[in-house]
């Protein structure tokens, strides 16, 4: 079988973002919090859920004229920023024991998104091969 996670982003990482992901959705629909923790948590959930089938049924080669890794990474940053501010707020009010749970997950989230925007970050090449830039000898 080939490989069908994409090449910049390590299967466990994929795995547990969709998982963490998953899981703050539903200590905050548990706990009937208000809208926007809800609605972040199921924005990140089907994103990552929706990244992860383009990589699984490789459409990002069929689809080549964008740069997938590229809008992995922007969604993996624009998602910590935003979860940044929506977890802090949901741990700092804490109406309930699910909004708590779901604000401290959030924040484990938070994390993964950055990692992977960090190993995206790395892993990518604009322009050229990432290596040493002097000729050996």
């Amino acid at each position: 079988m080939e490989r069908c996670w994409p090449p910049v982003n390590p299967p466990p990482l994929c795995v547990s973002l969709q998982l963490v992901a998953l899981v703050t959705f539903l200590c905050f629909a548990a706990s009937r919090s208000l809208g926007a923790y809800t609605a972040l948590a199921a924005m990140e959930t089907v994103i990552t859920a929706l990244f992860f089938l383009l990589y699984l049924l490789k459409l990002d080669k069929k689809l080549s004229w964008l740069l997938w890794p590229l809008a992995d990474m922007f969604n993996s940053v624009v998602a910590a920023l935003f979860l940044l501010v929506v977890c802090l707020f949901a741990v700092i009010i804490k109406t309930n024991s699910g909004t708590l749970a779901g604000g401290v997950l959030g924040l484990v989230l938070l994390v993964l998104c950055v990692v992977d925007a960090v190993l995206l970050y790395q892993k990518m090449s604009f322009g050229g091969p990432r290596g040493r830039s002097t000729p050996g000898k």
